[in-house]
């Protein structure tokens, strides 16, 4: 175990707590009676970890445990932070957060220590006296952290005070992932999602070490970001929703906000504005974005691939260049996608001259080109990246790229798109490709998942949720959930821990703790949900 624990100054311990107590000596209110739950066991957790080794002790979490956070590990206080911040409503614990004791043979609580570790990769130590979590960096130590929150009982997601023993397994977990790249992507632009509703989602994916957040911010039926280069594209262009709904933008000061929520737990957020197609909202706010000079109306509809920009136009450069400009200045990740899907509109001459164009100025304002797969034909430089939304099987033009040096994150629409119906059921979503249960959404290997794409090209997974039929954080809950879990244990886990058998067990372990955060999942019926 990583504490250096060498000599007998445990009295400072007892210092640190008795100053959190009341000052005056009349006696406490007994404590309410406890109901005692047997321990979760340690390896029954969503991503399945590397290496897990279990032990026969148990620690009890009590009101005089403390969070000792490593100053020497960037990052460990405001780890330590959320995870007091975590386990304090249920409990009702104070879970104070100090600089480890080093050197105490008696010291007891909780240690974020600063370890070997590389990248997001952890290791958890539980005995009757201490919890210790280690890694090179505080993403391994939040990655620690969420696998130490399903270790607890299900109660303890609950918003309120519980009358629980909070007993945690015991045992040593090694932990890293396969892949760097494990995503989610929300779509604001066909139904706009507030800040709240947008940061409710960071908090859920990131539960299953999902580490990236890809906001489809523009689209034709609303542009969701302020440009303030271009002011109508939000107050015009996103000033409606699919079937007619009100619409909505961020500021820029919100996007950092969102931006801001996400970093502090380890979530990169991805920003898209998809070019040149999918633009009627922004033909809409500038007739001169149009080649006849004249705009649209704004679109409520769903169908796709009826937009273009006008590519022979030198001020479609500019407006593309300006968009650019200020969205890669308040976007912190490495990453700006510009989609180009469904380009339908645009013949393909004057798409690869438009790509052509557009791809340098992602680099020139310091970030690598993100983009659905569709855009890897115009050969974008060595490490762009590109995102497949088809349905497997070999597909050339990604090859291709591949071999050349993009990278592909693993997103096909008949296994990893949200949206995608459960069955014909469902009273959300869609079905052009298929319906999706949970076991569908699990059973693919990403490494092997396009014919001609070697493994050391994939950078990892997303799971896609577009908003044609989603209005609500109750749409979005019950879309993604079970079937994010599923997408972010590919993304996680190492191939020789996968299994149907094992997931469908562990994700049933999940019921109760969504009940308890509220969370309105799909409770398919090829889980075993606890009653």
């Amino acid at each position: 175990m990583a504490i250096l624990v060498r000599s007998a100054l445990s009295a400072v311990v007892a210092l640190a707590v008795t100053a959190l107590m009341p000052a005056t000596a009349a006696p406490a209110a007994p404590p309410p009676a406890r109901t005692v739950l047997a321990p979760v066991a340690l390896g029954d957790v969503v991503p399945a970890p590397v290496s897990v080794t279990p032990s026969a002790a148990t620690f009890t979490l009590t009101s005089s445990t403390v969070i000792f956070a490593d100053p020497s590990l960037a990052g460990s206080a405001q780890a330590g932070g959320y995870l007091a911040g975590a386990l304090r409503p249920a409990t009702g614990f104070s879970l104070p957060v100090f600089p480890p004791p080093y050197g105490l043979a008696t010291a007891a609580g909780i240690f974020l220590l600063h370890g070997s570790q590389t990248g997001e990769a952890y290791q958890l130590d539980v005995a009757a006296q201490t919890v210790v979590i280690t890694a090179g960096t505080s993403a391994g130590l939040f990655a620690g952290i969420q696998t130490l929150r399903q270790l607890l009982p299900a109660a303890i997601d609950s918003p309120t005070r519980q009358a629980l023993t909070w007993t945690i397994p015991g045992g040593r977990i090694t932990d890293a992932p396969r892949f760097a790249y494990r995503g989610a992507m929300l779509d604001v632009a066909r139904h706009f999602f507030t800040v709240a509703q947008v940061e409710r989602y960071i908090d859920q994916i990131a539960r299953y070490k999902v580490n990236y957040l890809h906001l489809h911010l523009a689209d034709d039926q609303g542009w969701r970001i302020e440009i303030t280069s271009w002011p109508r594209l939000a107050t015009y262009g996103g000033s409606t929703a699919v079937g007619g709904d009100s619409g909505g933008y961020y500021t820029q000061a919100q996007y950092g906000e969102i931006v801001r929520y996400a970093q502090a737990r380890s979530v990169t957020v991805v920003p898209e504005i998809d070019l040149p197609g999918h633009t009627n909202a922004a033909l809409a706010s500038y007739p001169e974005l149009n080649c006849d000079g004249v705009a649209p109306p704004l679109y409520t509809g769903i169908g796709v691939g009826f937009s273009s920009l006008c590519v022979s136009k030198p001020i479609t450069y500019q407006f593309v260049e300006d968009v650019i400009r200020e969205l890669a200045a308040i976007t912190p990740g490495p990453y700006l996608h510009i989609g180009g899907d469904e380009a339908h509109s645009t013949p393909e001459s004057d798409y690869l001259q438009f790509l052509h164009a557009v791809l340098p100025l992602v680099g020139k304002y310091g970030k690598t080109a993100d983009g659905w797969h569709d855009y890897l034909k115009a050969a974008p430089a060595a490490g762009a990246v590109g995102e497949y939304w088809g349905f497997g099987g070999p597909d050339a033009s990604v090859a291709a790229a591949a071999q050349a040096g993009s990278r592909i994150v693993m997103a096909p629409a008949n296994r990893a798109y949200l949206d995608m119906k459960y069955d014909a059921n469902c009273p959300l979503g869609l079905s052009w490709a298929g319906y999706t249960e949970v076991r569908d959404a699990y059973e693919w290997d990403p490494a092997t998942y396009v014919g001609g794409v070697p493994a050391s090209a994939v950078s990892g997974v997303e799971a896609p949720l577009w908003s044609e039929t989603i209005r609500t954080s109750a749409d979005i809950e019950y879309m993604a959930f079970p079937r994010l879990p599923a997408i972010a244990e590919l993304g996680w886990s190492a191939p020789s821990v996968l299994g149907w058998p094992s997931f469908q067990r562990r994700l049933a372990l999940q019921g109760p703790r969504w009940r308890a955060q509220g969370v309105n999942f799909y409770p398919s019926p090829q889980v075993p949900w606890p009653a």
